[in-house]
């Protein structure tokens, strides 16, 4: 299996288990941007390994200061952390719900990991096929308000696996109710308009709500492991008092620093990405899959209705040629008929179409 560790993006267990080398992978399986890290990151690295011999900064200031400028907030609403995962988890370890994290299936699965590892109960809220995957408000608000409902709620905005933004109304509403909600927004940045979407400028006046942002996927650094959560003061505060000192190490807040002033690439990526979804949904519908809207860098796939094949055994026949693509089944509510691809760059999409043409084709 290849999300042995729960993730796409595993090239050590792609190679033991299809006895080709990492780098002869085309990787479907994770959702980074195919053009890779900005030039920026290697001018960093030429020029600041001599500092490596000291300290990172503990507050992460400078990073801080210009993540603030980008939104327009405080450096006291903004905690950086060793990528979103251990965001997730601070926010579960510092708020510790008394009556559970409410979820909304599928999605992330670190999201329900965190909450039972620290010994809470997870409330779920399905989302359907034949919604395409959009969370319904009446669901979700009857289980606020039921005698189980939530402490927390985490949701992803853009969903994972699906693309799927929450409805902004709708968080409002779930805010009210007197429930804490964290939104993981790890894949927004993927987005032209996100300024309209973000809830940031929100998460600063509302004292129960937390919006969670990765670095690692748009800047293509998750070898790095970067991220930043946004919220009031005082959780952000309650969040930094459970955080391993130097949990953000000083090539991640020198390269995050940097990163930030690349406006050229970010607009080329978003140019890029609009033209190349929609390339490659028009190329597997032809196929025969069913392929579900996202606003984001990856897409939820349905196998064709008269193909035979299951998602664990497509994964391994795609594996043996080289290409790796995501079993959506591991995510709760998702079974063998669904797949999850990144989007790359067109020759390594056309690469996709060819490895997955033949493999539905067999018997």
């Amino acid at each position: 299996m290849l999300e042995r560790y729960g993730h796409g993006g595993d090239l050590v267990t792609a190679s033991d288990l299809f006895g080709i080398t990492a780098d002869e992978f085309v990787d479907f399986s994770s959702n980074m941007n195919p053009f890779g890290p900005p030039e920026v990151v290697l001018h960093v690295l030429e020029t600041k390994w001599r500092e490596l011999d000291r300290y990172p900064d503990p507050a992460v200031r400078g990073l801080r200061s210009k993540l603030a400028q980008r939104h327009g907030i405080k450096p006291d609403h903004i905690l950086c952390g060793n990528g979103a995962a251990e965001l997730i988890d601070l926010a579960i370890r510092a708020l510790r719900p008394n009556q559970g994290v409410g979820l909304a299936v599928p999605c992330f699965g670190e999201y329900a990991d965190a909450a039972h590892k620290y010994g809470g109960s997870v409330v779920k809220v399905p989302m359907f096929e034949e919604d395409s995957f959009r969370l319904s408000a009446e669901r979700v608000l009857e289980a606020a308000s039921g005698y189980d409902r939530p402490g927390i709620w985490m949701l992803g905005s853009p969903n994972n696996p699906t693309g799927v933004t929450v409805d902004r109304d709708l968080v409002l509403q779930l805010l009210d109710t007197g429930a804490f909600v964290v939104i993981d927004e790890a894949f927004l940045d993927f987005v032209p308009n996100e300024e309209a979407i973000t809830l940031i400028q929100e998460a600063t006046r509302r004292p129960n709500l937390l919006v969670i942002r990765s670095m690692t996927k748009f800047y293509a650094i998750p070898g790095v492991r970067l991220g930043y959560a946004v919220g009031s003061e005082e959780t952000i505060a309650q969040m930094r008092g459970q955080q391993t000192p130097w949990s953000v190490s000083s090539l991640a807040q020198w390269i995050g620093e940097a990163v930030l002033d690349e406006e050229a690439y970010a607009h080329r990526t978003q140019r890029w990405l609009a033209e190349e979804r929609a390339w490659l949904t028009n190329a597997l519908g032809a196929l025969g899959c069913k392929v579900f809207d996202s606003i984001t860098n990856y897409l939820l796939i349905k196998l064709p209705d008269e193909s035979a094949i299951e998602a664990a055994q497509l994964q391994q026949l795609m594996g043996q040629r080289g290409v790796l693509i995501r079993d959506a089944s591991h995510f709760e509510g998702l079974n063998g008929r669904f797949i999850r691809v990144a989007v790359k760059l067109r020759e390594l999409n056309e690469r996709l179409i060819q490895a997955l043409s033949e493999c539905l084709q067999q018997r």
